[in-house]
């Protein structure tokens, strides 16, 4: 590595880092056999340095920061551009593309991805909200369906879930206006969590739902047992602190439920920025995560969700989804693809995501590394910054050239 690529590394926008750590980290890219020139290492985008807007405050495994898809929106795009998401999850690019005046296209196989973005695409308006809560008829009596969700709630508050749950029910026979949406949506964020605000007794961290009998366990620990939570009063306070800098208004939008190898609803070279980020090798079930939620919303199975367990099968399907976003992004279209490191930074799938496209129309631009410290979410997980697990947002920049 030359003198002046270290001195740029070691100057770049993240001060928490040494000079020594940067090296090391220039250093390993060398050994991976990475091209100096490729990476960019830096602080691109902070928490901090823009504060995202409330509305995307709904809680998801593995979502990443607002902030990451507005660097590569405004810098890539204009009004009017198209931003797509193939592995949406909470929503967090096609909002933020809604918010930047931007079309907002997003796609998971999951219906919870779909239930937790699309209200937030279009909102209504608070004295909305607040007039259909007081119009739903709230179930306060009658037989408990679910009995064994009383590890999680009141038997009052669990009546009026069901209650809820069932008006939902049957009104998406007909289609959810859009204050129903946003309520539903509202109260999926509210089902189980670690604080007052939340329906459940205390459990885990929002994004995630443990099981039944994991839960009984956390009540004996603590000793614990639900107390009865006010449903229509917590979803009321929630939206207000969601819609407290304005709503949005998304005029034109697109989000499916396909693979993400496949979207033919989406037309050819329609797309103009793809950012994404894909489900990492063996790290997070989503089917398990989101057993509760889909309970609330659905009485169908949950879809079936690929867990790649070997890189190479990762790799594979990487590649797939790769080729079926060369087909509808513009010739001259960007993919951010956000990735990790796993195995303890011993697998950098950067590399892997770059081999996937060896066979594509895609010229791999840079490589970006994004320094960051880690939330205190991951520091309760025994994650510590520049130690275990994703140290860092990895993102790979590619764009499409002329077949």
């Amino acid at each position: 590595m030359n003198a002046s690529k270290l001195q740029q590394l070691e100057i770049q926008l993240h001060f928490g880092d040494s000079p020594e750590e940067l090296r090391n980290e220039a250093e390993d890219e060398s050994v991976h056999g990475n091209s100096d020139s490729l990476y960019q290492v830096g602080e691109f985008w902070t928490s901090k340095q823009r504060q995202g807007h409330r509305i995307h405050e709904i809680s998801y495994r593995a979502c990443f920061k607002p902030q990451l898809p507005r660097f590569f929106i405004e810098k890539y795009t204009k009004r009017g551009d198209i931003v797509y998401d193939p592995f949406m999850g909470r929503g967090t690019t096609p909002v933020e593309a809604a918010l930047l005046d931007r079309v907002p296209y997003g796609n998971d196989l999951s219906p919870v991805s779909t239930a937790l973005t699309e209200p937030r695409l279009n909102t209504p308006e608070l004295g909305q909200i607040s007039k259909r809560l007081s119009e739903i008829t709230w179930r306060k009596e009658g037989n408990i369906e679910n009995e064994e969700l009383l590890a999680f709630y009141h038997p009052s508050t669990l009546r009026l879930l069901e209650g809820l749950r069932s008006y939902f029910l049957q009104q998406s026979s007909t289609g959810l206006d859009r204050v129903d949406s946003w309520i539903r949506m509202v109260a999926l964020n509210r089902l189980t969590g670690h604080s007052p605000g939340f329906f459940s007794v205390y459990t885990m961290p929002p994004n995630q739902a443990v099981t039944v009998k994991r839960q009984l366990i956390i009540n004996a620990r603590r000793k614990q047992s639900p107390v009865e939570k006010n449903v229509p009063g917590l979803i009321w306070k929630k939206s207000k602190a969601l819609l407290a800098r304005g709503g949005v208004r998304s005029k034109r939008s697109l989000l499916l439920q396909d693979s993400a190898d496949s979207t033919p609803r989406i037309g050819d070279c329609e797309v103009d920025l793809v950012v994404t980020s894909p489900p990492f090798v063996n790290v997070v079930d989503y089917r398990t995560d989101n057993w509760l939620r889909h309970w609330f919303i659905s009485d169908e199975e949950y879809p079936e969700m690929s867990i790649h367990r070997k890189v190479e099968d990762w790799q594979a399907f990487i590649s797939d989804v790769l080729r079926e976003l060369c087909r509808i992004l513009k010739v001259g279209g960007l993919i951010a693809f956000e990735v990790g490191e796993v195995r303890k930074g011993k697998v950098r799938l950067e590399e892997n995501v770059i081999a996937a496209s060896s066979e594509l129309p895609l010229h791999v631009e840079s490589v970006l590394i994004n320094q960051q410290s880690f939330t205190k979410t991951s520091n309760c997980w025994g994650v510590g910054n520049n130690k275990k697990g994703t140290n860092s947002n990895r993102i790979v920049l590619f764009r499409k050239k002329d077949a």
